[in-house]
């Protein structure tokens, strides 16, 4: 037997080398494995990205996910809530003194209404100023055709019964009527003239002389929806007047119909009769099945107006049938909103001679007591 020494180890026996050969092998073969793997993921990366960024939801920067824009209802605008949300600002231009009288001055003057100049005449009681401001009211016209309109003239007894007893009267010219910039949106299917009546309210609350919580709206025949309208609008006006008003639930202009011969339709290329045909074959003729509809018609806010409303009416108005009071009455005593409600033989859609007396010297007590 051979003997050997220790260090027979460090000999260069081939034998005894190969432990050391196969454990570089198997390092080399890891690495590569490696190295391919680390290659084909890469690869793969590169491969898929696009396809990947192609299917994926649009991100902001922010990798926030964008979320649709919902799109909003057709003709919003011209709903109660539409009218609540939004905000009337505005005051009055220069007053241009026009005439004067014993107990008043009448002056034209304008204010800003969604970037439109209205005009108005406003008059301005002879006597000595309250403490906090006069009180006054928004007069809204009714339908007259707009190149007849006249600022100074339309309304003048009216105006003067009002201005004679101590109030400050801003009579109106709605948008496109008379001097007024703008074109004429009508009142029922349109929220033109309840923006102009609320941006006047809003002038008039601006201004040094009038008491700000003692305004009131007054109005005629199709100004009846436009006050109503504004009520339902501005829940917290305190108090309100109509004469031979219409179209309150909507239903009701379907049942009673407008006789007026005065009126002048628009011409049939308008864009008034392009924008109301586009809102009724969007959402049809009005019912109560219509959710739209209902958000339209001011008696479906009764419940929130906190002021009072006197209204007047002639049996024998050939224009503007009774029953609109009649009906427009029921439904404000079923929510039990402080009302005054007059009938008057005779006086027709103006209420003249004898009615007019009555009616407007009711209309002043009702404006001193409500304001």
């Amino acid at each position: 037997m051979e003997n050997f020494s220790s260090d027979q180890n460090t000999l260069p026996d081939p034998y005894y080398n190969k432990p050391v050969y196969r454990k570089k092998t198997w390092f080399y073969l890891g690495f590569f494995v490696i190295f391919c793997l680390f290659l084909l993921t890469v690869v793969f990366v590169f491969i898929k990205k696009p396809a990947q960024i192609a299917n994926e939801p649009f991100a902001s920067s922010g990798n926030v996910m964008a979320t649709p824009t919902p799109t909003p209802m057709p003709f919003y605008e011209i709903t109660i809530p539409y009218l609540r949300e939004r905000e009337y600002k505005s005051s009055l231009g220069d007053l241009q003194k026009t005439y004067e009288t014993q107990n008043y001055s009448a002056y034209v003057t304008s204010y800003d209404s969604d970037g439109l100049r209205v005009n108005g005449l406003l008059t301005q009681p002879k006597s000595e100023m309250p403490v906090g401001g006069w009180s006054a009211i928004i007069f809204v016209h009714g339908y007259i055709p707009p190149k007849s309109y006249q600022t100074t003239q339309n309304y003048y007894d009216y105006v003067d019964f009002l201005a004679r007893n101590g109030f400050v009267v801003f009579k109106i010219d709605l948008r496109g009527h008379g001097t007024s910039e703008g074109e004429t949106g009508g009142a029922y299917y349109s929220s033109d003239y309840i923006v102009d009546t609320l941006n006047a309210y809003s002038a008039l609350q601006s201004s040094s002389f009038i008491n700000p919580e003692k305004i009131g709206l007054w109005g005629h025949s199709m100004a009846g929806n436009v006050v109503m309208r504004s009520f339902a609008a501005k829940p917290e006006i305190r108090a309100v007047v109509v004469m031979a008003g219409a179209v309150y639930s909507y239903i009701d202009f379907r049942e009673y119909g407008i006789n007026d011969s005065s009126y002048r339709p628009p011409e049939m290329s308008s864009e008034r009769v392009r924008k109301r045909q586009q809102l009724i074959d969007t959402y049809g003729q009005p019912s109560r099945e219509s959710v739209f509809w209902q958000q339209v018609a001011p008696t479906n806010y009764l419940s929130d107006l906190k002021g009072a409303i006197q209204i007047h009416h002639a049996t024998d108005d050939p224009v503007v049938s009774i029953d609109y009071s009649r009906n427009l009455i029921s439904l404000l005593n079923t929510k039990n909103v402080l009302n005054e409600f007059y009938e008057y033989p005779s006086g027709g859609h103006n209420l003249t001679g004898t009615s007019f007396t009555q009616s407007m010297q009711r209309t002043v007590n009702f404006f001193t007591n409500n304001l």
